[in-house]
C-alpha cells in the first residue's frame, strides 16, 4: 500500500511529529488528492490536525469544479478548507511575469499565510518523484550547478514532502484504488512549457530509447547530490565563521587572505552562503557573478566593486571583502 510507503519516507526523514498541524496544498489533482487523503487516513496513527489549502488561479473554465470538489472532501472529512480566488493570468501581466512562476508565489504566500492562521507548524505539498527527476532534468538543461541536482528537497523548513519517494503511477492507482476521481488539469498535457515538454516528450523518448528506469535513476542522483552539499556545507559554514571579521543586518567582512586560500569550489560556495545570509537570497547570482568575485578578490582591486545583483555590492579594501546591503 501506498500509504506504508509515505509512512516509511515520513519516518526515513523525520517529516512529521506527534501533534503537528500541517497544511496542506490541495489542487484537486491526483497528486494532491493521494496526499490529502493519505494524511487522512493516518492522522490518527500520527496524531496530527489537518488543514487544506486551495488556490483557484481562476484560468480554466475547470477550475470552479476542482475548487467544489476539494471543498465538498474537505466537508465530507471535517477538514478545514481554506479558499482564495486569484486571476493569476491578470497577476501576470500586470507584472510582467509567467503565469506559471506567478501562480507559485501566490500558492506559497498563501500556504503560509493559512499556515501562521491556523496556528500549523507544518506545509506539505504534493512532489513526487516523477516532479522531482523531471526538476533534476530542467536544472540540468538550464546548465545548473551542482545544487541544481538537488532537485525537490523532501523536507525544507517548514515545507514537507511526503511522497517525494512516490512514482506518478502509484499515486495514480492509489486513486482509482480509494475510487477519488481527481480533477485532471488538462494544460499538463499541453507542451507549452518547458517542464510539460520534459515530462511529455524527453522523459518517455529517455525511458523508451535509453534507460526503462529513468525516474528512478534521476531521483538517485537527487540524493547523491543532497548528500554532497550537505557535506560541503558544513565545511563552509565553518570556514565562514573562520573568516568572519564583522557581521551585522548592513554588512559582512570577511578576511581577504584567508579566502584567496581556499580552494575555488569552497570559494565559490562562501561566496554564495554569505550574500545568502546578508540578503536572505542568492536568486539571480550566476557563475559568472561569483567568478568576477573570485578574481577581484585575488587581484585585491581596491578602487573596484561588483554588484552581483541590485540588493547586494561587494568590494576589497585592506585586506577585507566587504558585502554590503543595498
Amino acid at each position: 500500500m501506498l500509504e506504508e510507503k509515505i509512512l516509511k519516507t515520513i519516518k526515513k526523514y523525520n517529516l512529521i511529529q506527534n501533534d503537528d498541524k500541517i497544511v496542506i496544498g490541495v489542487s484537486g489533482g491526483p497528486d494532491s488528492m493521494c496526499l490529502l487523503d493519505c494524511l487522512y487516513c493516518l492522522k490518527d496513527d500520527l496524531k496530527i490536525e489537518l488543514v487544506v489549502a486551495h488556490v483557484n488561479h481562476m484560468i480554466r473554465a475547470e477550475a470552479e469544479e476542482e475548487t467544489k470538489y476539494v471543498n465538498e472532501y474537505c466537508q465530507k472529512h471535517e477538514i478545514p478548507c481554506y479558499i482564495k480566488y486569484e486571476d493569476i493570468n491578470k497577476l501576470a501581466k500586470e507584472q510582467k511575469r509567467s503565469s506559471e512562476e506567478v501562480g507559485r508565489k501566490v500558492r506559497y504566500e498563501f500556504f503560509d499565510e493559512i499556515a501562521k492562521k491556523t496556528g500549523a507548524n507544518k506545509i506539505a505539498t504534493a512532489h513526487n518523484a516523477n516532479d522531482n527527476a523531471e526538476t533534476v532534468l530542467m536544472n540540468i538543461l538550464r546548465g545548473s550547478g551542482t545544487s541544481g541536482l538537488k532537485g525537490i528537497e523532501i523536507k525544507t523548513e517548514k515545507y514537507i514532502r511526503p511522497l517525494r519517494e512516490c512514482e506518478r503511477h502509484e499515486i495514480e492507482e492509489y486513486c482509482k484504488l480509494k475510487d477519488l476521481n481527481p480533477k485532471i488539469d488538462k494544460t499538463n498535457f499541453e507542451n507549452i512549457y518547458t517542464r510539460n515538454k520534459i515530462r511529455n516528450e524527453l522523459i518517455p523518448y529517455l525511458k523508451n530509447n535509453f534507460n526503462p528506469n529513468i525516474i528512478q535513476g534521476l531521483n538517485r542522483l537527487s540524493d547523491l547530490a543532497k548528500q554532497d552539499d550537505e557535506y560541503f556545507s558544513k565545511i563552509v559554514k565553518n570556514e565562514y565563521e573562520t573568516l568572519k571579521i564583522g557581521e551585522n543586518e548592513k554588512e559582512i567582512i570577511l578576511d581577504l587572505k584567508k579566502f584567496n586560500t581556499l580552494p575555488k569550489v569552497i570559494k565559490a560556495r562562501l561566496l554564495l552562503y554569505t550574500i545568502n545570509k546578508l540578503i536572505k537570497s542568492a536568486q539571480g547570482i550566476e557563475k559568472t557573478n561569483i567568478e568576477d568575485i573570485i578574481k577581484l578578490c585575488q587581484n585585491n582591486i581596491g578602487n573596484k566593486y561588483l554588484m552581483p545583483n541590485k540588493n547586494i555590492k561587494v568590494y576589497v579594501k585592506k585586506g577585507e571583502i566587504f558585502f554590503l546591503k543595498q
